[in-house]
């Protein structure tokens, strides 16, 4: 008896693991090799491929497609039909999977409704790409990203509420210091 819930619908290839308490919901697909940790949502039509790894408590909304080679830390959200990619010059007639590019999306990251990563790209924790930004380099912990291409234009709390010239938080009263272009905590 498994500890996770999968619709009927859902398509779980063996041997996937999955953690336990996760919700996989109507036409998900889990191709065999897949990691996902415990207590994770996958929205309707969600495609996780062989060898991806999602750690604990990520939120992956409806139609999201998490390819071999992204990396998803704890905590992460994926808004509705955000994009990864995995090859940067893809061509249907010349095979590159031998060209695929990591991606990483630290804890408690933020990827927005239709925004795209392209592949090779390293997010950091608590960031927070808007929607439908483009993101084409990496980005900094607690960033703040958005556009097309995507820029940095501010940066976020643990809690995902913009700062102000501060660094203090509005919401919850966590402070910040900015150090050669990182934030950290104080």
């Amino acid at each position: 008896m498994a500890d996770y819930f999968a619709h009927e619908s859902a398509c779980i290839d063996e041997p996937a693991d999955i953690g336990a308490g996760s919700y996989i919901w109507h036409f998900c697909h889990v191709m065999a090799g897949a990691r996902l940790g415990k207590g994770c949502n996958l929205g309707q039509n969600v495609y996780i491929d062989r060898d991806v790894v999602v750690g604990d408590g990520c939120k992956i909304q409806n139609n999201v497609s998490i390819y071999k080679g992204v990396t998803l830390e704890n905590g992460v959200f994926c808004g509705p039909s955000m994009v990864f990619t995995n090859v940067v010059n893809p061509r249907a007639f010349i095979e590159r999977k031998h060209e695929f590019r990591a991606t990483r999306v630290g804890t408690g990251a933020t990827l927005g409704a239709n925004s795209t990563i392209v592949c090779g790209i390293d997010i950091g924790a608590y960031a927070l790409v808007g929607a439908g930004a483009v993101v084409t380099r990496d980005v900094p912990a607690y960033a703040l990203v958005t556009g097309v291409p995507g820029r940095q234009t501010g940066w976020v709390c643990r809690c995902g509420v913009k700062l102000g010239a501060d660094l203090v938080c509005g919401e919850c009263g966590a402070r910040y210091a900015e150090t050669d272009g990182a934030l950290a905590p104080t």
